[in-house]
């Protein structure tokens, strides 16, 4: 059925964008949203995986958030977060690691 394919397969239905800046303490603080594509099934519980990368492209470090929030079938949240980047930090990359439903 559609919902098992769905179920098996979280990260084919859910997309994550968005950016990042520094505010006034020196943090950066990201924005993103996370869209669901599916046709019946709710996600929950996303991980996010945050890599920082300096301007030449070198990997800095990587974090994980888990967004404790629902993503409804064909819906979009919303996060914000903050960290303190490595310096020398120049860009943000997210990417979805895994889904509960």
């Amino acid at each position: 059925s559609v919902e098992q394919i769905e179920k098996k397969a979280p990260l084919r239905f859910l997309k994550v964008n968005g950016g990042d800046k520094k505010n006034l303490l020196g943090q950066t603080v990201i924005k993103g949203s996370i869209t669901n594509t599916a046709k019946m099934v709710t996600f929950k519980d996303v991980d996010v995986q945050l890599s920082f990368y300096s301007k030449t492209g070198t990997l800095l470090m990587q974090d994980q958030e888990v967004i404790y929030d629902e993503v409804a079938p064909g819906n979009t949240i919303r996060f914000k977060s903050k960290y303190f980047s490595p310096k020398g930090t120049d860009s943000v990359a997210m990417k979805i690691l895994s889904a509960k439903f």
